[in-house]
C-alpha cells in the first residue's frame, strides 16, 4: 500500500512535525511504500529525520513571499501561488497514484478531494476544530479579520464534507465535526519509552513548548514567581522557540525570575532533559493531544496542567498519574507544582503510575489503529 502525507513544512522541533515524521517512519519500516510531499520546505534542513525508505517531495512554494506584498497585490500574489501548488501537486499524485493521501489540514485541503487521482482521501488534524488554521487567533483580532476567520471557517468545513474521513485526536473534537463523511479518533502514540525513568530528585521543573500564544506563557510566569516565593531552590527549565520569544524575557525580567526561569533553544536529546527534571508543567490555552505530555509520562514525571481543551484531559488520570488544575487559574497551577514538591512519596507514586498508565498509547498500539483504518476504507473504496 502506498501512502502520501501532505504537510506543509518540517521546519519545528516539536508538535505535529514530530508526529508526521513518526509516523512516516515507521509505515515505512513495516512494509508500506511512503511519499512526505510538503509545500514550502524550500531547501531547509528538516527537523527530524526520515527514514532512508521514505520518499521526499517539496513542491517548493514559498507562500511567505506573500507577505512583503499589501492589498490586492497580496491577494493576487496568494492565489498565483496556491494555483501553482495545486498544479504541482496534481501532477504529483498523478505520476505516483498513491492508494492513500493524508492531508494535515493546510492549503491542499482546498483542492485535494478534486485531483481525481484514485486515493483514498483523508483529513488529520493536529489541532482541534476551533483552532485550525490558527483561526481562533485572527477571530480574537476582531474587525474584518473575525469576518474572514468565520468565512475560512465555513470553507473547511465545506471541503472536509468531500474527503472520505477524519481522523482526529479526541472524541470531543470528532463530535465537533459534524460535516465530515466519516469521523475516526486515533490519538498521537508516544514516540519513544527510554529504559530508565527519572529519579525525581532534582529540584527541576521541565516546561516543553513553543512561545506562542497558545501555551500560556503569561499564566506559567505568573505561577512561577508564587512557587519560587516558596521553593527559591528550584528552577523551572524552558526548551522552545517562536514569535513570543522576547515577550516572555520580558515577563520573566518584569517579575524578577531571570535567574530561575531559564529559557533554552531547543535540543535533539529532550528526553534527557525529561529525565533530569522531577515535574513537567504545562500552561496551555488550549491543546490537542500534547506530545509532550506523553514523553514526560513515559519518562516516569508526573505532569501538571491546566484542564485546557481538550488533550490533558484525555492522557493525564487526575490525582492517580498527574494534576489537572482549573484552566488559567495560574495559582491553581503553582499550588499544584508545590504540593508535588512538597510530598515526595507523590511525587513518585504518581511518576510511577503514569510510565505505567501511558503504555496505552504505545507505538505499536496506536498505529494498528492506523492501520486498521487504512485497510477498511481502502476495502470500501474498492469498486
Amino acid at each position: 500500500m502506498h501512502i502520501l502525507y501532505i504537510y506543509p513544512e518540517i521546519t519545528i522541533k516539536g508538535g505535529a512535525d514530530k508526529v508526521i515524521v513518526e509516523k512516516a517512519n515507521y509505515f515505512a519500516c513495516h512494509g508500506y511504500d511512503v511519499t512526505v510531499v510538503t509545500e514550502a520546505q524550500m531547501g531547509r534542513e528538516l527537523s527530524f529525520p526520515l527514514d532512508d525508505r521514505v520518499k521526499h517531495v517539496d513542491m517548493g512554494i514559498d507562500f511567505n513571499r506573500q507577505y512583503s506584498q499589501h492589498g490586492l497585490r497580496r491577494l493576487l500574489t496568494y492565489w498565483e501561488m496556491l494555483r501553482q501548488y495545486k498544479k504541482r501537486l496534481k501532477t504529483t499524485l498523478m505520476t505516483i497514484r498513491p492508494d492513500i493521501v493524508i492531508t494535515a489540514m493546510g492549503r491542499s485541503i482546498d483542492f485535494i478531494a478534486d485531483i481525481h487521482d484514485g486515493s483514498v482521501k483523508i483529513g488529520e488534524a493536529h489541532s482541534v476544530k476551533a483552532n485550525v488554521r490558527s483561526l481562533n487567533v485572527m477571530e480574537r483580532k476582531g474587525g474584518l479579520r473575525s469576518i474572514v476567520a468565520r468565512l475560512m471557517r465555513w470553507h473547511v468545513s465545506r471541503k472536509v464534507s468531500r474527503l472520505d474521513a477524519m481522523v482526529l485526536l479526541t472524541q470531543q473534537d470528532a463530535d465537533s465535526w459534524t460535516e465530515a463523511k466519516h469521523t475516526f479518533v486515533i490519538p498521537n502514540a508516544v514516540p519513544q519509552f527510554p529504559e530508565g525513568c527519572s529519579t525525581l530528585e532534582n529540584k527541576q521543573v521541565l516546561m516543553v513548548a513553543r512561545y506562542n500564544d497558545a501555551k500560556g506563557y503569561e499564566y506559567m510566569v505568573e505561577a512561577w514567581q508564587s512557587v519560587h516565593e516558596r521553593y527559591p531552590d528550584w528552577t523551572l527549565n524552558v526548551y522552545g522557540s517562536g514569535e513570543l520569544h522576547d515577550d516572555v524575557i520580558r515577563w520573566i525580567q518584569e517579575r524578577h525570575l531571570s535567574g530561575c526561569m531559564i529559557l533554552h533553544e531547543p535540543v535533539d536529546n529532550i528526553m534527557e532533559k525529561y529525565l533530569e527534571s522531577s515535574i513537567f508543567v504545562m500552561s496551555s490555552r488550549y491543546e490537542a493531544f500534547p506530545m509532550v505530555l506523553l514523553e514526560a509520562m513515559a519518562c516516569g514525571v508526573p505532569c501538571v496542567s491546566f484542564d485546557c481543551p481538550y488533550g490533558p484531559r484525555n492522557i493525564i488520570r487526575n490525582g492517580e498519574d498527574g494534576l489537572l488544575v482549573e484552566y488559567l487559574n495560574s495559582q491553581a497551577l503553582a499550588d499544584a507544582v508545590c504540593r508535588l514538591i512538597e510530598d515526595v512519596p507523590l511525587r513518585k507514586q504518581f511518576g510511577a503510575t503514569a510510565r505505567q498508565n501511558i503504555q496505552r498509547f504505545s507505538r505499536d498500539a496506536v498505529m494498528h489503529q492506523w492501520d486498521e483504518l487504512f485497510n477498511t476504507l481502502m476495502k470500501q473504496h474498492r469498486p
